[in-house]
């Protein structure tokens, strides 16, 4: 099971926010590829990178830090990144730039043809990004929850050919309240393709629960402001997690 560290962009900083809100950010770091070596020595197997003006603007924003993200890391470590993605044209250039999978939140939910089109165009390489607060979901940055049962659309968009999903509590993200375990699993379970969890992770525990239901389909979890703020060593997590997904 992946722990994978999240670069959150604003304003090409490192920054991370409290439940979606622009105006409650911090920023950890004006050089964000000085992190990203930072956690690929600390053992990361995969990067998460947000462009958050971009999700809210609807087109990419941060493609300078984006690409001085991943001339850091060279190759070394499958990146995955979401934020503006609204066209086929835009996946191609972040795919051009070395980026391994997009995330589609926003536009899968209202265009769900263009999702559609994305997994035709580049197969293996969409990730649909769902949000959801009591088990339905949201979306534009949090502020409209929407009728859309997380499952339910879950299931139409793996029909689609999505490699995988990403599903964060959104009551959770940034607050560091602990993963909604009993959620990523129901979902887990009732997909075939893997689920990455995010929001809320917190400490070890939390990274024990996670490797316990693993074999659910759950691949892996993002962490941002926890493993910023310190209140998990990011090390220390990913050898946990290997040591019990091995046991």
């Amino acid at each position: 099971m992946l722990i994978i560290p999240a670069i959150d962009l604003k304003d090409g900083q490192c920054v991370r926010l409290r439940q979606g809100e622009m105006t409650d950010a911090t920023v950890f770091s004006d050089d964000p590829a000085s992190f990203v070596s930072h956690w690929l020595g600390q053992g990361a197997r995969r990067m998460h990178l947000v462009d958050l003006n971009g999700a809210f603007a609807g087109k990419p924003k941060n493609l300078d830090a984006v690409k001085s993200i991943l001339k850091a890391i060279d190759g070394a470590v499958p990146v995955q990144l979401g934020g503006g993605i609204r066209t086929l044209e835009t996946i191609e250039m972040y795919l051009d730039a070395g980026i391994d999978y997009v995330i589609i939140g926003t536009a899968a939910i209202k265009q769900p043809g263009f999702l559609h089109e994305a997994c035709d165009a580049f197969p293996g390489h969409i990730i649909v990004g769902l949000d959801a607060k009591d088990g339905k979901v949201a979306t534009d940055g949090w502020a409209k929850v929407t009728d859309h049962d997380v499952i339910d659309l879950a299931k139409r968009f793996e029909g689609y050919g999505v490699e995988s999903v990403i599903y964060t509590d959104i009551g959770r993200d940034g607050m560091l309240s602990g993963v909604n375990i009993e959620a990523t699993v129901k979902l887990a379970q009732a997909l075939t393709i893997p689920v990455i969890a995010s929001g809320g992770l917190t400490n070890l525990d939390d990274v024990r629960r996670l490797a316990e239901v693993e074999a659910e389909g759950i691949e892996g979890v993002i962490t941002g402001r926890a493993i910023y703020e310190g209140t998990i060593d990011f090390k220390a997590a990913q050898e946990l997690a290997d040591q019990l997904v091995a046991a």
